[in-house]
């Protein structure tokens, strides 16, 4: 794309005004210089691309970024528990820019139509190509939760994504949702189509019996003179946050002692920079750095947050880089070290947003994507709606797309009361765009999408909420599981986040009336992790409820009374 000086810009602006063009510049600068947003000059020896969450998104996609991300306790005011204008302020983000859209909801529609879509492989790869060829020897790595988040990818077992992966030559890799194939087809990836390839790294699974490690914990390469040493981290809470019997013989968990021998491992085998390549989230990434010595920077995933910057934590050991990269391949982030006499002298970070309509389109990704989505073509483009109103999954309690599954869920189902959870991921519909099969299974295409509908007394659906709130505001990190609340229809409730463990529901009310906790509701939802667990699939359910109604009207969010949290700069 040709850069354009100040001169020209201002001419052209006179020009448009000349015209009685409306003076809206954010069209002319969505068509500015490209270059001025990816050059960021070689620095240093040492090279990392980073990029995480991308939920098998092949193409380019809208992502819409929360609007509710709440810091309780140590983390309140801190990165990555900010939104809109204060992450804008905190980060020194001019608002309206192309960068202020790529990090916050603020004006989100608008913005999107002004800017384009982001991510996408193809573009994502030529980023990544144009980075590593100024930079000799730098690795690439995918943090994980790649092999699953679309049709495709469910319906090729991963192979989609596997197959993108090896293309767009990531060198290491960690996981979460990988595991969600079931452990046999992870096994299978890693032994045959990965080795060689991509390396599958994660310090902290095990086997139940023995403690034997099922991963490789980590990888050593040479760069450009340097010893550097990759650290893998899987998600501590895989058989909780999913179904146990799909890993029945692999252990998980944080493992913190275990990751500090690995860390004085390579460093006595000769590595001079240690990356961690986490899938902890980032609040878990902070508290482990401040625990484990040794570690120069964390490249984080799990959370979903886009972090601007490195966060830098204070340890007995010195100090390490806490960051987090994103999702839905909507990031790269590149950082470069400068090593010296065998130490980290200094470093530079950027995490840049992968705008589509700024990247030209790898060929050979391009065609890689055709190829594998054209079987799929016609199913995935069947329109089963329009949205009239903007559609989004994110924040801390209910996303536009969430209420959309459970009124879907409820009226199908025929229940008082509908959950979904708390998933962190699916694609953004903006107002006025058609829903596809493609969009609804970019929110519900997991390997267990059975739609329920259970009878459960007062007293268990407080638990269920009350267990979820812990495991998202446990002031502690160590025992948050880094989804968001599980999405409540048809019942209001008021919640305290930094209330004690079981105190933080109140006031549960359905139709203006309080809950019994002795009496039965019928409550539908989805994903159960039970072995076992059948019924319809939910994006079945939902398809009808779409296809019945072909226009769907904004929806209106059933959120919780909060109390607590005035002046959080973790709410807008």
């Amino acid at each position: 794309m040709s850069s354009m000086n100040r001169r020209e810009f201002l001419q052209m602006l006179a020009a448009a005004s000349v015209a009685g063009a409306a003076l809206d510049a954010r069209p002319l600068l969505a068509a500015g210089n490209a270059d001025a947003l990816y050059d960021v000059p070689k620095f240093g020896n040492v090279h990392f691309m980073h990029f995480t969450d991308c939920h098998a998104q092949l193409l380019p996609i809208w992502f819409r970024e929360p609007n509710v991300n709440l810091g309780l306790a140590g983390a309140f005011g801190k990165a990555p528990h900010l939104v809109g204008e204060n992450l804008l302020k905190a980060f020194g983000i001019r608002p309206g820019t192309r960068e202020a859209h790529a990090f916050t909801y603020l004006d989100f529609a608008q913005a999107a139509k002004t800017y384009g879509k982001v991510g996408g492989f193809a573009h994502l790869a030529t980023l990544a190509k144009r980075l590593r060829a100024q930079r000799p020897g730098a690795l690439l790595l995918d943090g994980g939760d790649t092999w699953q988040g679309s049709a495709t990818a469910l319906w090729s077992k991963g192979q989609d994504m596997v197959d993108a992966c090896k293309l767009l030559s990531v060198d290491m890799m960690s996981a979460h949702w990988e595991f969600t194939l079931g452990d046999k087809r992870v096994q299978e990836i890693v032994e045959k189509d990965l080795k060689g390839k991509i390396e599958f790294l994660a310090q902290n699974v095990k086997t139940t019996d023995f403690g034997d490690p099922v991963f490789a914990p980590y990888s050593m390469r040479e760069m450009n003179g340097v010893q550097v040493a990759v650290i893998g981290q899987a998600f501590p809470y895989t058989p909780i946050a999913n179904p146990r019997y799909m890993m029945p013989d692999w252990t998980f968990g944080i493992q913190d002692d275990n990751m500090q021998k690995m860390v004085d491992e390579v460093r006595a085998k000769g590595a001079k920079v240690v990356v961690l390549l986490s899938h902890n989230g980032m609040d878990v990434d902070l508290k482990m750095a401040t625990r484990v010595t040794g570690i120069d920077a964390i490249l984080g995933g799990h959370t979903h947050d886009g972090v601007p910057q490195p966060v830098s934590v204070k340890n007995a050991g010195g100090q390490t880089l806490v960051t987090n990269a994103g999702s839905n391949g909507k990031f790269l982030a590149v950082l470069d070290f400068d090593v010296r006499g065998g130490k980290v002298q200094d470093f530079r970070y950027k995490l840049l947003p992968v705008f589509s309509n700024l990247l030209p389109a790898d060929a050979e990704m391009a065609a890689y994507i055709d190829k594998v989505r054209a079987p799929y073509k016609e199913k995935l483009g069947e329109k089963l709606a329009v949205s009239e109103g903007l559609l989004y999954r994110r924040g801390n309690f209910n996303g536009s797309w969430d209420q959309l599954i459970l009124d879907a869920i409820m009226e199908v189902q025929g229940a008082d009361i509908g959950f979904s959870p708390g998933f962190r991921w699916g694609t953004t519909i903006l107002p006025g765009q058609a829903i596809t099969f493609e969009h609804l299974m970019d929110q519900t295409a997991i390997t267990y999408p059975y739609a329920t509908l259970t009878e459960m007394s007062g007293e268990q659906i407080k638990t269920i909420l009350e267990d979820v709130g812990d495991n998202l505001f446990n002031p502690d990190p160590y025992y948050q599981q880094g989804g968001d609340m599980v999405r409540v229809g048809g019942l209001q409730y008021t919640c305290a986040p930094d209330a004690k463990m079981g105190s933080r529901i109140t006031d549960m009310r359905l139709n203006g009336k309080t809950l019994e906790a002795g009496k039965k509701y019928k409550v539908a939802g989805w994903a159960p992790v039970a072995e076992g667990a059948k019924g319809e699939p939910v994006w079945d359910v939902v398809a009808r409820y779409l296809r019945d109604r072909k226009t769907i009207t904004p929806r209106k969010l059933n959120q919780p009374k909060l109390i607590g949290m005035k002046g959080n700069p973790g709410i807008a």
